[in-house]
């Protein structure tokens, strides 16, 4: 679900173009194979939409409260209708969270420690390098557009067609001395209703419960959404969320970290409560569960594969 002013922008699309929106600039395509959205402020995906999908409303009606923007139906990613103002990030589609998951930066004086949740990776402006075509859609490769770290070069690559998004983000160690790498990619999956879905691919994987201290414990059987949740679970398995309308796999490369998270009745101050029932978190990450050392030279790559289990 996407709010109205970035569905118009996509309606008056054909083919692929750069234009503005929430004062930031996004890259936009609307092709044979469907549609995609990503912002240059933290090479975001915000939205992607399979053709196949096109005309089925899989995401429930719109919503709306006085003075916010209706949410409009349809696509696999999920966007706040009330983004922040820059240089505020938006919360909704794929954010990129690096070099550091959550508030988990180190202890040391290192001046890349410093930094906001999640690191500057999200609200740091990308640039868009190059745009490939790719199984029948689209590949594009960004950078940041200024050095985010003194050791660590990030790029990320976003790949999308008529059967599945895969996002990428990369990091390569340019420096002199081993480094400590966490991070995510905070996916926003666009659902019916979050307090109904399903997750499955998780039971018996040991989990930290964010929400009761880090308590550790091992999930029973599928994970049925009833309400606030921040876990992360120590699992490399693909899950899969049903929602009622449509089962999405994601699937994870560089990651034996699972977050699964939804504010619920509490969101954000950029989200309302009926908004933030239209979507659930479903993250590959590297988290204190998983961290990541880099030596001088070496590379890491964090991925997420979307697809409709229908089409696997």
């Amino acid at each position: 679900m996407i709010p109205q002013s970035l569905r118009a922008l996509l309606d008056e699309t054909d083919g692929r173009r750069e234009c503005e929106w929430a004062d930031r600039r996004v890259w936009l395509a609307r092709e044979a194979w469907g549609e995609l959205a990503v912002c240059l402020q933290g090479a975001q995906v915000l939205h992607f939409l399979p053709a196949s999908e096109a005309t089925r409303d899989s995401s429930g009606g719109a919503s709306s409260t006085d003075g916010e923007e209706a949410l409009v139906p349809g696509g696999w990613l999920w966007v706040t209708p009330t983004p922040q103002a820059l240089p505020g990030a938006v919360r909704g589609g794929i954010p990129l969270c690096w070099p550091w998951f959550a508030d988990e930066r180190g202890a040391d004086e290192s001046p890349d420690r410093s930094g906001p949740m999640h690191g500057p990776a999200r609200k740091a402006q990308w640039r868009l390098d190059a745009v490939d075509e790719h199984e029948g859609g689209v590949e594009l490769h960004l950078s940041p557009a200024e050095r985010l770290h003194s050791q660590l070069v990030p790029r990320a690559v976003v790949q999308a067609n008529a059967r599945r998004l895969h996002v990428e983000l990369i990091t390569e160690h340019v420096g002199e001395t081993p480094v400590k790498l966490s991070g995510a990619l905070h996916s926003y999956l666009a659902v019916a209703d979050s307090f109904a879905c399903r997750l499955t691919g998780l039971a018996g994987a040991r989990y930290l419960d964010k929400l009761a201290g880090f308590a550790e414990r091992e999930q029973q059987g599928e994970l049925a959404v009833r309400g606030g949740l921040d876990r992360i679970y120590h699992s490399n398995a693909e899950v899969v969320l049903d929602d009622g309308n449509r089962r999405l796999r994601v699937a994870r490369q560089g990651s034996d970290s699972a977050v699964v998270w939804h504010p619920g009745e509490a969101p954000p101050d950029d989200t309302s409560p009926a908004a933030a029932r239209r979507f659930l978190c479903v993250e590959s990450a590297n988290t204190r569960l998983d961290p990541v050392w880099l030596v001088p030279g070496a590379q890491h790559l964090l991925g997420t594969t979307l697809s409709c289990e229908a089409d696997s």
